[in-house]
């Protein structure tokens, strides 16, 4: 992962691209643009086969700084850093800050990818990728800029293990409301992997989860209840919480009905022999002062968690 900060002074996770993906990339990329620069050579080499040699040199150097050099630069210009390799490996350019970049990064990039990439045949680039710490080129040092990758692979969510079955609706009456939300992912991150774990590692990891759970909500252990299993029924005591949360949420949106809207009353002004006296709407009612629930005291539990 790579840390760049925006502007903004937001730290921002992205992928640096190493060498053999941003080489698959440029080799896609020189294929296509050499491929049309060979083609749009040989029609240049006949159309122009009357003039004289200074001009067929003329017309050939024209022809490589636009197809090998103007080309990519306007590409990545306009495709704010996707080259058609690029988009195929799954990488895009983007600046420090992690910003689109601009006709300027693009330019710089160019221009010494020439050097970098077709004068010396890669050399240059691969050693620079390879010494730099975010596989960097000379040509992203010097423009500011960064190749990341844009598809990552996603990470599956693996379900919380149920319960046994003897341990349903056994914590229902338990106070969850100090539990603080890292320890909810702690045990939730233990739970998915304690398979892959060491027997005695496992134990003592889901022992010290199972102390910590014990003194935020302030009731005793059951006795005779391993800490795992007492972990799954507490996490799935929360989840069956949150799921029944959000469906009488739910099912009270959908039943409440939608009040009638009170016509306004219209109001006839006052004529008078001078002239129209405006009528004075009365003064609304002022509205009840929000009613404000008195702070409960915290509970005082008393407990020890276990050693």
């Amino acid at each position: 992962m790579s840390d760049l900060v925006t502007g903004d002074a937001v730290v921002l996770g992205l992928r640096p691209a190493r060498l053999p993906s941003r080489a698959l990339a440029i080799l896609l990329d020189l294929a296509v643009y050499v491929t049309a620069y060979v083609l749009i050579g040989v029609g240049l080499t006949l159309a122009t086969a009357s003039l004289d040699a200074a001009a067929q040199a003329a017309i050939a150097v024209a022809s490589f700084l636009l197809l090998l050099v103007g080309i990519p630069i306007a590409v990545e210009t306009l495709s704010h850093g996707r080259s058609l390799g690029k988009l195929a490996c799954g990488l895009r350019v983007v600046r420090d800050d992690g910003g689109p970049i601009r006709f300027r990064h693009a330019l710089v990039r160019g221009a010494l990818g020439v050097v970098e990439l077709l004068l010396t045949f890669g050399t240059v680039a691969a050693i620079a990728s390879l010494v730099s710490a975010r596989g960097r080129r000379l040509g992203d040092v010097f423009a500011g800029t960064l190749v990341v990758r844009e598809r990552v692979p996603g990470t599956r969510v693996m379900p919380v293990p149920a319960p046994p079955p003897w341990l349903a609706g056994r914590f229902t009456q338990l106070d969850l409301s100090a539990v603080p939300d890292g320890l909810w992912l702690a045990i939730r991150q233990y739970l998915t992997r304690m398979n892959q774990l060491d027997p005695q590692v496992g134990a003592a990891m889901a022992a010290r989860l199972a102390d910590d759970l014990v003194a935020r909500t302030g009731a005793p252990p059951p006795a005779g209840v391993p800490a795992a299993a007492y972990l799954m029924a507490v996490v799935h005591e929360r989840q069956s919480r949150d799921a029944a949360r959000a469906f009488h949420a739910a099912a009270a949106a959908a039943a409440s009905p939608v009040p009638p809207v009170a016509p306004v009353p219209s109001i006839t002004p006052v004529t008078s022999g001078f002239g129209p006296v405006p009528a004075s709407a009365p003064a609304p009612a002022p509205a009840p002062a929000p009613y404000v629930a008195p702070a409960q005291a915290p509970r005082a539990g008393g407990f020890a968690p276990p050693a």
